[in-house]
């Protein structure tokens, strides 16, 4: 596809322009500057085209990325623009908060010591620049089918379902309990990786598809759930994972403990300039914070309380930085703005009797693999040290927490409170509920971004096929 076939060497990957961490750590915007088009191209063209191309199969929805990347480099941007959304029903935010170092680039062959392509920052720019230039999605071939669908949920599953819905000629109007559509886009992933207008202008998108909002709704409460099994022909449930996991240890409870995500929701809500009393901003300015889990939503937890002015911020996690389940990316962007990597750390206890004082580890060796392919941590008998911390983080993930009326609906879930779908069959991503179908983070279990903007999308589908358009 090159017109340069040598391109990839003579011109090297350049990343776009990075804020200098000193300056960036003083407000909660992004970090990132945005290529031009001369820029995009350039790095496009260094795609090799290869035959069986590693950087599409290893993206979750398979992205056609040889192929817009190609047309980015002939400078036809709404082509890419169409092209991208095909498969992605959110690009640009996929482009922000994707960890394309274990996706995408992490597949590229040019990988090799070479430089992959930057498949990330092109996929972002193709949308940003094509939505600023009017370009909007296609819809004039789609036929109104007189379906109607209910959404549960305005998260990336949620959103990318109405997506797919809309270009099927069926309409949807979609439910959230936030003030604001995008549920973890919006509340939990800090501005610094994904700026809050990103996730407006989707919304304004999705809208002129003829997709609608209901929000500040909880589902079951505000709106009862057969409302919307009388009102639609087919509910699509994607309210993602809420419940944290905890650590099971002695301390947990201590006051200035604190759990991630009512930690990120608070501090984007006092950004955003909310006033809701049952979200109390938690400032961590001035304390010496420990946070414990080395996946993307601590290294979240991490730039946030470096941007409030943490005195300092140490983050422990039982593995060590290889078997990191966190994007490299963002662990070399804690790094660059102060933050402390204490490696082979298991937490066994968090102190203090009034207040958290600190957290006593215990330092691990790396073992043979586990079921899951990890290799486990083992603790190493008399290392035992206690950590001082004014404040403690804890980032072990989430949960689903399914609401007691799915009992109500016939909607099963297993074991591991994961919603029951089917997995073969005419209809992927049923319930055991036949009008009721789910997907992204409380099917899978809590995952990236761009799994539940996959099952959305696979899940609207077959909603279409059960709905017979």
């Amino acid at each position: 596809m090159s017109k340069h076939p040598l391109q990839f060497l003579e011109i090297p990957r350049k990343d776009p322009v990075k804020e200098d961490a000193a300056e960036r750590v003083k407000h909660f915007g992004e970090i990132y500057e945005s290529y031009d088009g001369a820029s995009a191209a350039a790095q496009a063209g260094r795609c090799i085209a290869c035959g069986n191309p590693y950087c599409e199969w290893k993206c979750p929805v398979h992205n056609y990325i040889p192929n817009w990347l190609d047309l980015i480099e002939q400078g036809k941007l709404f082509e890419a623009a169409e092209l991208s959304h095909q498969t992605n029903s959110l690009p640009e935010i996929c482009g922000r908060v994707c960890p394309q170092d274990r996706l995408c680039e992490g597949s590229c062959t040019l990988n090799d010591g070479i430089g992959a392509v930057t498949i990330g920052s092109i996929e972002k720019y193709i949308t940003d620049e094509a939505v600023k230039l009017g370009w909007r999605p296609d819809m004039s071939h789609v036929v109104d089918s007189g379906k109607t669908v209910g959404i549960v949920g305005a998260g990336p599953a949620g959103l990318a379902a109405a997506d797919v819905l809309a270009r099927q000629g069926i309409r949807s109007v979609v439910y959230d309990a936030y003030p604001d559509i995008g549920g973890l886009l919006t509340y939990g992933i800090p501005p610094f990786k994904l700026e809050k207008q990103v996730v407006d202008k989707r919304r304004e998108i999705l809208e002129g598809m003829g997709v609608r909002f209901v929000l500040n709704t909880r589902v079951g409460e505000d709106k009862p759930f057969d409302e919307l099994l009388e009102e639609f022909d087919a509910v699509f449930l994607g309210m993602g994972t809420y419940k944290y996991v905890r650590g099971g240890f002695p301390g947990e409870d201590l006051p200035g403990v604190y759990e991630a995500l009512p930690y990120l929701i608070s501090n984007i809500y006092r950004e955003l300039a909310y006033d809701d009393a049952s979200i109390p901003y938690i400032d961590l300015a001035g304390k010496n914070v420990v946070v414990l889990g080395g996946g993307d939503t601590g290294m979240d937890c991490n730039r946030t309380a470096i941007r409030q002015g943490a005195a300092s911020v140490r983050c422990a996690y039982r593995r060590d930085e290889e078997n990191m389940p966190g994007s490299r990316r963002e662990v070399a962007n804690s790094k660059e703005e102060g933050i402390e990597f204490l490696f082979n750390r298991q937490p066994l206890e968090i102190v203090g009797k009034d207040q958290v004082t600190g957290v006593k580890v215990i330092e691990t060796q790396m073992s043979e693999p586990g079921s899951d392919g990890r290799r486990r941590p083992e603790p190493i008998a008399g290392t035992e040290q206690i950590l001082p911390a004014d404040a403690v983080v804890i980032a072990f993930g989430f949960q689903p927490d399914p609401p007691a009326w799915f009992q109500d609906f016939s909607i099963e879930t297993l074991p591991s409170d994961r919603v029951r779908v089917t997995t073969a069959g005419d209809y992927m991503y049923q319930t055991s509920n036949p009008k009721v179908f789910a997907g992204g983070d409380m099917v899978r279990g809590s995952d990236l971004v761009v799994t539940a903007v996959f099952e959305g999308r696979e899940a609207a589908r077959s909603i279409a096929a059960y709905l017979g358009v």
